[in-house]
């Protein structure tokens, strides 16, 4: 037996037992005539004492060799501490060792393996295995441990099955790009890595499986941010005989499950709005309610005067920054170099100060007058001490660059606090967005989402006009999950396919497997899937998800410990019939 206890298990009601601990070695302090060590392991940390006086001469020799993340195991006698450290759950007590036995000697780690470390992320990342023993990495994986536990008893009680599907699949046209797999046996032929298990939880819908659920790998070849990886988990899930709102029903609940098991936190309301709501809104469709500064558009208030800029746009629209009104004409001047940069794209920003006399001061004074500008707060809900921040342009770029302003102002004003959670449904959305480059409609979640009902009829007239049956949950400004009400039909299937572009034999020889079983009795079925990474990190006071995954990758989909992706040799090519050309 290597250990008895663990290192985090040690109390005062331990004293005088004789225990074996095993771990690594933290640090130590040598006096001499006396050595401290602070052993650890996943569960905490355990002082321990080497006395000359007290611990055999062998033993006391050997512990001098010792340096920091040695693998030891120790044997001696619980003994209370003379100086307490009531910081650490095991500070009443520390232990005489009598025995030790390095189990395995280390090199000097890169850098300290400690809650501070003064090792930057790439070194980290390279030495990930190292990384995991700090505490901030350790507890991020333990708590994405407990948030899909979590996650598997709840929707086992409300009588899900977990089943699990395929990794190698067939390559699809619509979404990101696959990551393609050649196939040794089939030459010329490739398999997929699934973006999702889409297909196959709706075939077992038609299975008769009528709640599925899958904690499951996915993969996107799709260029990166700091809240995505190329293989990425969801939470994956589809019921049969459901309409919508049975479907945000039983989300709603598991939401509101974890919110109280994992982070103790207690929300009754899910408040629902509509896709043309949230942008008109918010600037987009996964809107961060924690705080205001609710859009108010200014057309009508904004386009009589002979401020050109104003007149030629599609749209102005602008947010009240609360107490903004204090704001120095630097702090302005920083705000407008913000809109202007390239991520964001905008030419400029009109500001309008609020001030507590009820008067305005705006930097288009020369055209608008007091009046003017009492309309602009009434639009935009300013109040006095206020500042009026107003972008104008084409709606949607406009829309887009407003909605960036309004999030940085409140990360810089402090109001998206980590330890409050709003989620919130987006519904209604548009069932097609059209592609500029392909010129042709896509689908905008995938072409197996239903119209919503009573509007297949538009997609002959109106295309684009048409409401999808498709649903997002949105948790603190991040779409934490998103599904739709799925087409059961074989007819209406095939003709959204037609209305997607797809000819008769590239949807047949795509998705004909899906097709030929709704000729066996489909049943009504939707479903939903959560990003189990994006939940996890939300869940956890943070935005970036890669703390919490084991093994990452960098922003280049690099994974830089294992060195991949990485060539492999002529012989594996020649067997796989792949060449590739320098």
């Amino acid at each position: 037996m290597y250990r008895t206890h663990n290192n985090g298990a040690l109390r005062a009601e331990n004293i005088n037992e004789t225990v074996t601990l095993a771990g690594w070695v933290q640090k130590s302090r040598d006096k001499g005539f006396m050595i401290w060590v602070d052993l650890r392991d996943r569960y905490g940390i355990t002082q321990l004492i080497f006395d000359e006086e007290r611990t055999p001469k062998a033993v006391m020799d050997l512990a001098k060799t010792m340096g920091r993340e040695f693998v030891i195991q120790v044997t001696g006698k619980v003994i209370e501490r003379e100086s307490k450290n009531p910081k650490m759950p095991t500070g009443d007590v520390e232990l005489l060792v009598e025995k030790l036995e390095i189990l395995n000697e280390a090199k000097t780690p890169p850098f300290t393996i400690e809650d501070a470390t003064d090792g930057g992320e790439d070194l980290r990342m390279k030495y990930r295995y190292l990384d995991i023993r700090r505490n901030p990495v350790k507890e991020k994986l333990i708590f994405r441990h407990k948030v899909s536990i979590a996650v598997r008893n709840y929707l086992s009680e409300q009588g899900f099955i977990e089943v699990e599907t395929p990794y190698l699949i067939k390559s699809t046209p619509e979404g990101a790009r696959d990551f393609v797999v050649p196939s040794r046996m089939n030459e010329g032929q490739f398999y997929a890595l699934p973006q999702s298990p889409q297909t196959f939880k709706q075939l077992l819908m038609v299975g008769g499986m009528d709640k599925y659920f899958q904690i499951v790998k996915c993969f996107r070849d799709e260029d990166l941010r700091a809240d995505r990886q190329p293989e990425f988990t969801q939470i994956d899930c589809e019921m049969a005989f459901v309409e919508q709102e049975d479907i945000l029903n039983i989300f709603e609940g598991l939401t509101k499950h974890l919110l109280k098991e994992v982070v103790g936190f207690e929300i009754e309301s899910f408040p629902r709005m509509t896709y043309d709501e949230a942008m008109a809104k918010y600037g987009n469709d996964k809107p961060d309610i924690r705080f205001g500064m609710e859009f108010g558009e200014l057309n009508a208030v904004a386009q009589h005067k002979d401020f050109n800029v104003f007149n030629s746009a599609e749209l102005v629209v602008g947010i009240a920054v609360p107490g903004g009104a204090s704001y120095t004409r630097k702090e302005i001047d920083k705000l407008i170099d913000w809109v202007k940069r390239p991520q964001v794209g905008a030419l400029g920003m009109v500001y309008v100060k609020c001030n507590e006399d009820g008067s305005f001061k705006s930097s288009v004074d020369k055209f608008y007058d007091q009046e003017d500008l009492a309309k602009w707060a009434e639009a935009t809900g300013a109040q006095p001490g206020d500042l009026i921040c107003v972008l104008s342009g084409e709606t949607s770029k406009t829309r887009a660059q407003l909605s960036a302003l309004r999030m940085e102002l409140a990360t810089q004003l402090g109001l998206r606090k980590s330890d409050e959670f709003a989620p919130l449904w987006v519904v209604d959305f548009p069932l097609l967005e059209w592609d500029e480059e392909t010129e042709r409609y896509h689908a905008m979640h995938h072409p197996f989402t239903s119209p919503k009902p009573g509007q297949m009829e538009l997609l002959d007239t109106k295309p684009g006009e048409v409401k999808a049956n498709a649903y997002d949950l949105v948790l603190n400004g991040n779409e934490i999950g998103g599904g739709s009400i799925r087409i059961h039909d074989k007819e209406i299937q095939s003709k959204m396919f037609d209305y997607l572009g797809f000819t008769k034999e590239e949807a047949q020889a795509q998705f004909g497997f899906l097709m030929d079983a709704f000729q066996y009795g489909a049943p009504p079925h939707g479903g939903l899937a959560f990003g189990l990474d994006r939940l996890v990190a939300i869940l956890g006071g943070q935005e970036t998800i890669r703390d919490f995954i084991a093994f990452p990758k960098n922003n280049a989909g690099r994974d830089v410990m294992i060195d991949a992706p990485a060539k492999i040799d002529a012989a594996q090519l020649e067997e796989l019939n792949l060449k590739i050309t320098l």
